[in-house]
């Protein structure tokens, strides 16, 4: 089952399933996440993302790739 994300997400830190902090979440759109991502992200991780030939500077989470929130992380899924 997908999670849900709302507006509640907005501030917190994205991490990808070994915990690893992609960036903070600026906003959320019918259940997209947008995520500023660190300027030390790793080319791999951004790549297994589809975040590598983005022209924005925010990229999208969409609820499908979270497996879980709390109340500072967005968690990605292990299997993206």
């Amino acid at each position: 089952m997908a999670s849900t994300l709302t507006d509640e997400e907005e501030g917190k830190t994205v991490v990808d399933a070994s915990g690893e902090p992609l960036g903070p979440v600026t906003a959320v759109e019918e259940d997209t996440a947008y995520v500023e991502p660190n300027p030390d992200l790793a080319e791999s991780i951004a790549a297994r993302l589809g975040w590598g030939d983005a022209e924005e500077d925010d990229y999208t989470v969409h609820a499908d790739a979270v497996g879980e929130t709390t109340d500072d992380e967005v968690r990605l899924r292990e299997e993206l």
